[in-house]
């Protein structure tokens, strides 16, 4: 069963975003400003990318959407990030309606628009469990008599971690969270146009059926200047750091490198 993913890498599109702006113009500078894009940079280069480099199964596509104004020297940065990395393709659009943009690339990904397809949302400033591509396809054949008899199906996997990165590693607090966008999946039924975009994700279990599953940690969400849900409500949690026991941990779950993630945060530039 194909598995699409989605992830909007400053995208300015109409909608999206908790932070208003009036005229897509204020958005675009307020995307693209120097600090802002630095911080995305560190967090995609150290956090996000390593966790699907590294996926154990790793028959998927993530599509990675910026806007065609995004400066051409960033744009570069971003695709000589992931060049080795087959399973990433870079998508640049003009300002367009945020959901009506993401279902149409999510329905133009699909190889066969008659067979049934896995879904997922990443942000890129998350990482996701090196075995959470294996994982979503595996419960979608574990519950397959489910998922025949409906034409979309939410797989949850609930539990993971809030984390600040920086110049001294990180430090976490574990969570349990339901419908949070990291490590959110959907089936979608062959023949169907439903997107996993069509949904504000906290509320997609009030339009399909769910699988929750909550065994093991499958996120880390991080928690930093610029996080777009944060800007309007900012909400405090209490962080340990975490030993170097757990980092070794965390490599092996997550693909994260603390030695590099130190150094990005501490000098300010890649590697």
């Amino acid at each position: 069963m194909q598995v699409i993913g989605l992830c909007r890498f400053s995208y300015p599109g109409f909608g999206g975003f908790q932070v208003h702006h009036d005229k897509i113009e204020d958005r675009i500078a307020y995307l693209y400003q120097a600090d802002r894009l630095e911080e995305r940079f560190r967090l995609f280069e150290t956090v996000a990318l390593p966790s699907i480099r590294e996926q154990t199964d790793q028959d998927f596509e993530l599509v990675i959407l910026i806007g065609d104004s995004l400066p051409r020297h960033h744009a570069q940065r971003l695709s000589d990030m992931v060049a080795d990395c087959k399973q990433i393709r870079i998508e640049a659009h003009p300002p367009r309606p945020h959901r009506e943009l993401m279902k149409e690339v999510l329905n133009r990904s699909r190889k066969d628009p008659n067979a049934p397809c896995l879904q997922f949302r990443f942000d890129d400033d998350d990482a996701i469990s090196v075995d959470f591509v294996e994982r979503l396809r595996k419960t979608a054949d574990q519950c397959s008599g489910l998922l025949e008899s409906n034409r979309a199906v939410a797989i949850d996997f609930n539990r993971g971690f809030v984390a600040e990165f920086g110049p001294h590693g990180a430090a976490v607090l574990p969570t349990l969270r339901p419908y949070f966008t990291a490590a959110l999946g959907m089936y979608v039924a062959g023949g169907c146009k439903l997107t996993i975009m069509n949904f504000a994700h906290q509320k997609i279990h009030h339009h399909m059926p769910s699988i929750t599953l909550s065994d093991a940690p499958m996120w880390v969400r991080t928690h930093n200047g610029y996080n777009d849900s944060r800007q309007v409500k900012a909400k405090t949690f209490k962080l340990e750091p975490l030993t170097i026991e757990q980092e070794h941990e965390f490599q092996a779950r997550f693909a994260l490198d603390f030695d590099h993630i130190r150094a990005c945060f501490d000098t300010g530039v890649e590697g």
